[in-house]
């Protein structure tokens, strides 16, 4: 990924529509988060988790002014990169955890949601958490204007939060969370060649 990153900044057109792709994908986690909390019944914990991956994708939509003739109004194809990939990421990981959990342990209606938002938001956490910081080793040998400092240090919140509200959830909790960790990395290696070829 260290490679990829810095092709991408290299190219401040790239670089505009990497920014603009993350944050795509950080507010398909805050909707996603959103879509799983009880009317009635939220937790404060999950309140705030939406309210972050949110923010985070108004800062790195905002980030993209640094970058000279970035523009990149809407989240439509043509200002993203690999978007294919990148728009069915999540969503492809969150159906396959939901099946996981539907046929291995019989979790249903609510209970599957929120097993489901704790399983995929912990394999994402754990993906943020070696992405951000290799992004931001490259914007400082870049010594680019952009920086995700403050994404990186309240993503390791969210994962020390999403590992306590696992615990709390289920005895089973490691074996769920190998298994998404493992949905995971398949799907980032997929979006990985699509950002590989992009840069070549």
């Amino acid at each position: 990924m260290k490679q990829i990153m810095d092709k991408i900044i290299a190219s401040p057109a790239i670089h505009a529509k990497w920014l603009n792709t993350l944050s795509m994908m950080e507010n398909a986690g805050a909707k996603k988060i959103k879509n799983c909390e009880d009317p009635v019944f939220v937790s404060e914990i999950i309140l705030k988790h939406s309210a972050e991956e949110a923010r985070h994708a108004y800062y790195l939509k905002k980030q993209i002014v640094k970058i000279e003739g970035g523009e990149c109004p809407t989240y439509e194809r043509k200002y993203l990169l690999a978007p294919q990939t990148s728009y069915h990421y999540l969503h492809a990981l969150d159906i396959k955890v939901c099946r996981y959990l539907k046929n291995t342990f019989g979790y249903k209606a609510h209970q599957l949601k929120y097993a489901a938002y704790l399983l995929v938001t912990y394999a994402i956490e754990v993906r943020a958490d070696e992405l951000y910081p290799i992004y931001q080793n490259s914007l400082s040998s870049f010594n680019s204007k952009v920086t995700v400092k403050s994404i990186i240090a309240e993503e390791k919140n969210h994962l020390a939060e999403m590992i306590m509200q696992l615990k709390a959830f289920s005895v089973d909790w490691e074996t769920m969370s190998k298994y998404a960790i493992q949905i995971e990395q398949n799907l980032f290696q997929m979006w990985e060649a699509d950002l590989t070829k992009l840069v070549a």
